[in-house]
């Protein structure tokens, strides 16, 4: 089984859909902007943000490359 099948199918399993995860990934997008200050440094928090963001696009948009 390709990396691929496994991931569609633990997204599968786990949350429905790929849109599903991609709503929850949203949501953990907000709570980012809700960290106390001095948590993590900015330059860290905003890695996360584009990590995540490109993750829900690709969710969304399985030709997104």
């Amino acid at each position: 089984m390709k990396h691929s099948e496994v991931l569609i199918n633990w997204i599968e399993d786990c949350y429905g859909s790929p849109e599903e995860l991609a709503k929850v990934l949203d949501l953990a997008l907000e709570m980012l902007f809700y960290l106390e200050e001095e948590t993590f440094d900015r330059k860290e928090v905003q890695q996360v943000v584009a990590a995540l963001r490109g993750i829900v696009v690709g969710l969304r948009n399985p030709d997104y490359s």
